[in-house]
């Protein structure tokens, strides 16, 4: 295995098709969408905590304005 493959993260065409392939047959065509749909629900539960962390630590508050 090549080491600045893996260093550089960047995919070629044969890379991502194999990589298809392989999630195809481990999982099969009708469980994916449901696997990509719990991945985007992850996702978004992830950036709504992570912004409502941001305003509880830095709460914006109209009435304060620097001048």
């Amino acid at each position: 295995m090549n080491l600045s493959f893996v260093l550089a993260g960047v995919l070629g065409p044969t890379e991502i098709i194999l990589i298809v392939l392989v999630v195809v047959l481990l999982f099969g065509g009708k469980k994916i969408p449901e696997l990509m749909r719990g991945l985007g629900k992850g996702i978004k539960e992830f950036k709504d905590a992570s912004k409502s962390n941001d305003e509880e630590t830095h709460p914006v508050n109209p009435g304060d304005k620097k001048e």
